[in-house]
C-alpha cells in the first residue's frame, strides 16, 4: 500500500474509532507509522487528509451500494438501497456522521453525488412503471431523508451506548416512506 492511501486508511480508522471531533494527525501518524512531515507532504494540512478519507468514505459507500444485489424490481430494488444506506451509517456510525457534516457543509465528493444520482434511478424506474405517487425529486428526497432519519437512530443509540433501535421501528420508518412513495398499483 502506498504511503497516500496507509494514511487516508488510518484517518479512515481513526475516525471510526474516535469521531471526527477527536481526529488527531497525531494518532493518524502512529497508525501509519510515519512522521508530521510525510502527512503534511502528502495532504498539506488535517483539513486536507479528511477531505481525502471523506471521499475515500463516500467510494466505499458507494462500491458497497453497487455491489449490494440488487433486485430487478424497481420498488424492491428502492427499498434494498435505503437499507443499504441504513446499515451502512449503524455499522459505522462515527465514520458516517463525519461523511454527512463534511457533505451538509457543502463538499464536492463525487461518490456523493454518484449515489444520490443511484438513488434518482432508483426512483426513475419506479416512476417508469407508473408507480411513483410523488415527483421524481421529491421522492427521492423523502427516500433520503427517511434513510438519514433511521440512520440517526442508530448514531444516536451509539453515542448514548444504548443498545440499537428496535429493527420494526426502523422498517416501520422505511415503510412508511415507501407508501407516500409509491402508489400501490400501477397507474397508466
Amino acid at each position: 500500500m502506498k504511503t497516500r492511501e496507509t494514511l487516508v486508511a488510518a484517518a479512515l480508522q481513526v475516525l471510526e474509532q474516535d469521531g471526527e471531533a477527536q481526529f488527531s494527525t497525531r494518532a493518524v501518524c502512529v497508525i501509519a507509522k510515519v512522521t508530521a512531515p510525510t502527512l503534511y507532504h502528502h495532504f498539506g494540512n488535517a483539513d486536507g487528509l479528511l477531505s481525502a478519507a471523506m471521499e475515500e468514505a463516500f467510494a466505499q459507500f458507494l462500491a458497497g451500494k453497487l455491489a449490494a444485489t440488487q433486485s430487478t424490481d424497481p420498488e424492491t430494488a428502492l427499498r434494498e438501497g435505503w437499507d443499504n444506506y441504513v446499515r451502512f451509517a449503524a455499522a459505522r456510525p462515527r465514520l458516517y456522521v463525519a461523511m454527512m457534516s463534511r457533505f451538509l457543509l457543502g463538499a464536492e465528493i463525487p461518490a456523493a453525488r454518484k449515489a444520490y444520482d443511484l438513488l434518482l434511478a432508483r426512483v426513475g424506474a419506479v416512476q417508469a412503471e407508473g408507480r411513483l405517487a410523488l415527483p421524481v425529486e421529491a421522492a427521492a428526497d423523502l427516500a433520503w431523508a427517511s434513510a438519514n432519519a433511521a440512520s440517526l437512530l442508530h448514531v444516536t443509540a451509539h453515542q448514548r451506548g444504548a443498545t440499537p433501535p428496535d429493527p420494526a421501528i426502523v422498517d416501520d420508518l422505511r415503510d412508511r416512506a415507501m407508501q407516500a412513495i409509491i402508489h400501490s398499483e400501477k397507474k397508466d
